[in-house]
């Protein structure tokens, strides 16, 4: 680093043992909540598969290296639905501990300490602690790579680049969008070798001991993935494929991207959502001011894999998801905290108080601290998305004569996960068949508003001749299951 960070006392491991003892009550709280549909996807198409065929075809929905250690912990403490989802909350907590270190190596541990409370509270980092896929596991790996290219790049030592590339393997057979972060970092090396943006003297280690680790990293995913690389290319072409068809559209526009994140990191504030969204900006670009000084490269490679991703996905035509910028959230929060720093600093100076700059310090981080408190509720407001209290009330109340349906994409997996006896409604010429027939019918819709798109006259009969019997809420996005009769 450009400048060297304070050195640590008892104190700070202190606060920081408190803020991981704390991460850890906020995602354990509720684990055993329902799991929602792509929990239960994966959880019947490959982690309950015997081990040597978890890793026999590819699928996007499949976080391999997660996957293996969901499926030890189930085998050792029973399929439950907290059992799946506890790697997800180790690396969660392991995330804070993460961002810890990394922002005590851009900025110091006063606002390593800030950052990691921040990043425990997060809405979104407590959510997918909570979630039985990988991207906690893809976001530690990610950020310790993180620290090891930038310890890296400022003393090219062995060790760290072959931390380095560890990590980098780690991360991609995790998922292998964790290649965006690695080839945006890599980006950013060779700008920085080009053009000399941040780095110190160029000597040969500079320039061969990166490689090696990138070789390592290579090497390392080559043989990992290497028995399933054909079915790779088949999956990422039938993705590509899929979403050129695919009723919602927006899901591959940016712009709905930003809009998502944005929406989803605000939540329900009412009149503030406007000022908070705003007043987050502000401190993003303050942020990006003060982390150059200590850290010149920090955030470039942040807003480099923000364009790595989206143009890899575009040129895919592939749905631009917001989780696939999950990893980059403890970074951003790293960058509003240095924003506040830096932004209360400026203004001590500009009416020539110095004095105030502590309390407009401590005025911003309480600020951050309170929405943050604010938000991260929305976790335990409901499940995820409640598919089993939606299976539960049709079975109890069925009636001997009452057909039911499963709308898709939820047939599937009430047939398969729940053993139900109902028929799938595919399509739409599937619900005007099956609507057509006399009789009682219930009808339970998964992702109300790609249905109600994919199928239109399902939302016109919604709002004209189907009761709702009750629509069962979830914290995911589109996340309601509503079930419908018709007497």
């Amino acid at each position: 680093m450009n400048q060297q960070a304070p050195a640590l006392g008892r104190n700070d491991l202190a606060v920081l043992l408190f803020i991981l003892l704390l991460a850890a009550v906020l995602r354990t709280a509720g684990l055993n909540a329902p799991l929602w549909y792509d929990e239960i996807w994966t959880v019947d198409t490959h982690i309950r598969l015997p081990w040597g065929e978890m890793v026999r075809e590819y699928s996007m929905n499949h976080h391999y290296f997660f996957s293996i250690k969901a499926k030890l912990v189930s085998q050792i403490f029973g399929e439950q639905a907290w059992a799946y989802r506890f790697p997800a909350v180790l690396f969660g907590v392991g995330v804070v501990g993460a961002i810890w270190w990394l922002a005590k190596d851009v900025a110091g541990p006063r606002i390593a300490h800030v950052s990691a409370l921040l990043v425990a509270l997060s809405y979104h980092q407590v959510w997918f602690s909570q979630n039985a896929r990988g991207y906690t596991e893809l976001a530690f790996w990610s950020t310790l790579g993180f620290i090891f290219f930038l310890r890296g790049v400022h003393r090219p030592t062995f060790g760290t680049w072959i931390a380095f590339g560890l990590t980098a393997a780690a991360a991609v057979f995790t998922h292998l969008t964790g290649a965006f972060f690695f080839v945006a970092l890599g980006l950013v090396w060779l700008i920085s070798l080009i053009t000399g943006f941040g780095r110190g003297p160029l000597t040969r280690d500079w320039v061969l001991r990166p490689l090696t680790g990138v070789a390592i990293a290579i090497a390392l995913i080559l043989l990992a993935y290497l028995p399933i690389l054909p079915s790779i290319a088949g999956t990422v072409g039938d993705v590509a494929s899929t979403s050129a068809v695919d009723p919602m559209q927006e899901y591959q526009n940016p712009l709905w991207t930003i809009v998502e994140g944005l929406r989803t990191a605000v939540g329900s504030t009412g009149p503030l959502t406007l000022f908070v969204a705003v007043g987050g900006m502000v401190a993003l670009a303050f942020g990006a001011a003060g982390a150059h000084s200590t850290q010149p490269l920090f955030f470039p490679s942040i807003v480099m894999h923000f364009i790595v991703t989206l143009v890899i996905l575009l040129a895919l035509g592939m749905r631009i998801w917001p989780r696939f910028f999950f990893v980059d959230i403890g970074l951003v929060i790293i960058l509003a905290v240095v924003g506040c720093w830096y932004s209360a600093g400026m203004v001590a100076r500009g009416l020539r108080r110095p004095q105030i700059k502590p309390l407009l310090v401590a005025i911003g981080v309480v600020a951050m601290i309170a929405v943050s408190l604010f938000l991260v509720q929305r976790n335990y407001a409901a499940p995820k998305q409640d598919l089993a209290g939606a299976f539960a009330l049709v079975e109890e109340t069925r009636t001997p004569s009452e057909r039911i349906y499963a709308i898709n994409p939820g047939g599937p997996i009430f047939e398969r996960h729940f053993n139900a006896d109902w028929t799938t409604i595919g399509d739409a010429e599937g619900y005007f068949d099956a609507m057509a027939q006399p009789g009682p019918v219930a009808l339970v819709v998964l992702f109300p508003n790609r249905m109600f798109r994919a199928i239109p006259q399902l939302g016109q009969d919604a709002e004209r001749q189907l009761e709702l019997v009750q629509a069962f809420a979830g914290t995911l996005g589109d996340g309601r299951v509503l079930v419908y009769r018709r007497r």
